[in-house]
């Protein structure tokens, strides 16, 4: 008698509960959209050309490029984008943008001495949202010109900042900037940061800077598996990445100055 009320019971309720469900199910769908973006190509090697386009070899699929420069017909392009500090050659653009800059206490511009490079102010809400609007523009500007994602470089800027940005800030940040490419339909790309999973924030893969050199290479593929593209500069630190991890990601020795005319080697 009990198990025969239960169903009873139930068959009673189905009227409410059905409805209830379907709104539930829609609701969550609608809370969540399916991105529009490609996934980053597992199974063929990537170069980075960041210096000058080149020829790409057959085997090759995948082609980081600055976001000025054309994408490669018939690869996975990965469109460059300097998001957290400004490029050698734009220095006219952002001195006319001073409120953007990073100043220390006396009022000089913090660099990054490495690459001759400005850090940009993340520190306010007002200054992150005009820096979203300019990065925004040239995000719209790399899927309008064919590329199938983007990589943010310098999201660990905040380490080179003399204690005046803080992690928070960066990825305050960089949500914002994943946000606005997946809006463009772009994948997005975590560049360094080694043991922070971007994929809280929304990163799609990741690109690892010389992680063969100062052993994060692990860090990377035990967040991501085999959505990470290896950048080595270095002989030690390509052998180390091929050794470790050429059988499961894209591992590629390029020269520091990524000119054109150098050959690149894979594992």
């Amino acid at each position: 008698m009990r198990r025969s009320g239960s169903l009873r019971s139930v068959v009673l309720l189905l009227p409410v509960i059905l409805p209830v469900i379907l709104v539930a199910g829609l609701l969550a769908a609608s809370a969540t959209p399916a991105g529009a973006w490609e996934p980053l190509p597992a199974d063929v090697d990537a170069d980075y050309q960041l210096g000058g386009n080149a020829a790409l070899p057959d085997d090759v699929g995948v082609v980081v490029r600055d976001r000025r420069a054309a994408p490669a017909p018939e690869r996975y392009n990965v469109c460059y984008v300097n998001a957290f500090q400004t490029q050698p050659d734009e220095k006219a653009f952002w001195q006319a943008r001073p409120r953007l800059l990073l100043t220390d206490a006396d009022g000089d511009r913090v660099v990054d001495a490495a690459w001759g490079e400005w850090l940009l102010d993340l520190r306010s809400a007002p200054d992150r949202r005009d820096l979203v609007r300019i990065v925004g523009r040239w995000i719209d500007r790399c899927a309008a010109d064919g590329f199938d994602a983007v990589e943010f470089d310098n999201l660990d800027s905040f380490t080179r900042s003399r204690g005046l940005l803080t992690r928070a800030d960066a990825l305050t940040y960089a949500r914002a900037l994943v946000v606005r490419a997946h809006a463009a339909d772009l994948a997005v790309a975590q560049k360094n940061l080694a043991g922070y999973d971007g994929r809280r924030l929304g990163f799609d893969f990741a690109i690892a800077e010389e992680c063969g050199r100062y052993r994060e290479c692990a860090a990377y593929v035990e967040d991501y598996g085999d959505q990470v593209l290896m950048v080595e500069y270095g002989d030690a630190g390509f052998a180390r990445a091929c050794a470790e991890f050429g059988d499961r990601v894209s591992v590629v020795r390029r020269d520091r100055a990524l000119a054109p005319s150098y050959r690149p080697r894979w594992c």
